[in-house]
């Protein structure tokens, strides 16, 4: 579905991605790990089109996906729940949710909230406090529902679990692998290395924006490097 081929992409004189190159078959959840300013979040916003591509290629169900165009991105089905949620802390759950779908007629809304609120019952509960009130938690599942809205081809998730309590973490998990289960590929990058490797069908590490390892989650979860580095072992 999604393919990077000898990607290049930076910002100003600074290149962060170098050649980089990753896969996201159909059905599938890939996890990108590496440490911070290894280019994982430069590595999404280069998919979407925010920042443009220097070198190599990215397709998308085999045609070529357009660079520094974020709008035709989303509109062909790549979806991103960006690092830190983003929500609007003025607006309702309910017209949070709204404007992830603001591609399609209002009549369609309400089929995407009915699916948004199986996943997240909470948010049903709650579509009518304003966003900024909600707990940490709470505000990560509006950002993955917002997300949803969108009717992903492809849903991209940017640390999902980050400042989150651990038991508020294992219930993100358990949405993205049901969310998955559902038939939407996902590309998660994550600091919580162990709980993305055993939800990802297949997982790339990289460093400095070149690729260092990739095999299946069980292959890196068992990598002697993966685990003295991301997983303090």
């Amino acid at each position: 579905m999604l393919k990077l081929d000898q990607v290049r992409a930076g910002y100003g004189a600074i290149e962060v991605l170098k050649n980089l190159t990753l896969e996201v078959r159909p059905g599938e959840i890939v996890a990108l790990l590496g440490a911070n300013g290894a280019g994982k979040t430069t590595t999404l916003l280069t998919i979407t089109g925010v920042v443009p591509v220097r070198g190599g290629s990215i397709t998308w169900q085999d045609a070529p996906l357009p660079s520094g165009r974020a709008d035709t991105v989303l509109r062909r089905g790549i979806c991103l729940c960006p690092e830190g949620r983003h929500i609007f802390p003025r607006l309702t759950v309910l017209e949070n949710l709204i404007s992830g779908g603001f591609l399609f007629p209002s009549g369609h809304n309400g089929a995407k909230l009915d699916q948004v609120y199986s996943y997240f019952p909470l948010l049903a509960e709650r579509r009518n406090q304003l966003g900024g009130t909600l707990s940490g938690g709470e505000q990560q599942m509006l950002a993955i529902g917002r997300a949803l809205m969108g009717e992903p081809k492809l849903l991209m998730l940017d640390e999902p679990s980050l400042g989150l309590a651990p038991q508020i973490v294992a219930k993100i998990f358990e949405i993205i692998r049901e969310i998955n289960r559902r038939g939407v590929p996902i590309l998660l990058v994550e600091q919580n290395a162990q709980q993305a490797l055993r939800i990802a069908h297949r997982g790339y590490v990289i460093v400095t924006g070149q690729n260092q390892l990739t095999g299946t989650g069980a292959e890196l979860l068992a990598s002697d490097e993966v685990r003295q580095a991301y997983l303090g072992e």
